[in-house]
């Protein structure tokens, strides 16, 4: 069992029987790309692989220990809920990109947002903490981190206005341009509930798009 109350499997990457392969999806990450051979095998020894079944929830919004996330397959969102319980999908993450909570990390905040499994997911992780020391130590590393964490701020925020501002027809053309690979993996239910429209919406429009 680990922070989250969840229980899945966790394998340090250092032993784990396909770290060649998973060796190889860590260098091809956004955030990792500039790291030489050497350094990449200096952090894996830091990193856990959990292997994540479909809904189970990485981080609970609300939560102070925090780990940073490096996806190697399947999908994850991050999720807001207000006191009510209504949730609002504010994005979604793939192989060669990552999930952090580090600005509310940084601020001294609870995490603001869950992040849950999509489809059967196998990320590598490690506490903040841990993650931060070891980017110190690299300057471009910590560079294109922290500008990678600040284009999914932007990102987020230009979907909740859109939110407001386009329709549903709208909503749909914007995510499909931005994410056309991801248009076609995702379950429509989630979808849906990231564009605020009702699933029968969100087929008429997928058809019209030919997806």
């Amino acid at each position: 069992m680990n922070s989250t109350g969840s229980n899945f499997l966790e394998t340090p990457l250092s032993r784990h029987p396909l770290r060649m392969m998973l060796r190889g999806l860590m260098r091809n990450n956004v955030v990792l790309r500039c790291l030489t051979e050497q350094e990449l095998i200096e952090l894996e020894n830091h990193l856990t692989v959990a292997e994540v079944k479909k809904g189970d929830a990485l981080l609970v919004q609300g939560a102070t220990e925090m780990d940073q996330y490096f996806i190697l397959e399947g999908i994850l969102k991050r999720v807001v809920a207000n006191p009510e319980g209504k949730e609002m999908i504010l994005r979604f993450a793939r192989e060669t990109q990552i999930e952090t909570s580090y600005a509310a990390w940084r601020l001294e905040n609870r995490a603001p947002y869950s992040i849950r499994a999509v489809t059967r997911v196998r990320v590598a992780k490690c506490p903040i903490p841990l993650w931060a020391d070891f980017m110190s130590r690299y300057p471009k590393l910590k560079h294109d981190f922290e500008y990678e964490v600040m284009r999914l701020m932007s990102e987020i925020m230009a979907h909740t206005i859109t939110l407001h501002l386009l329709d549903a027809a709208g909503r749909m053309d914007r995510f499909v341009r931005k994410n056309p690979d991801l248009a076609k993996l995702l379950p429509k239910k989630e979808l849906a509930l990231h564009l605020n429209i009702s699933p029968e919406t969100l087929s008429r429009l997928l058809h019209h798009h030919g997806h």
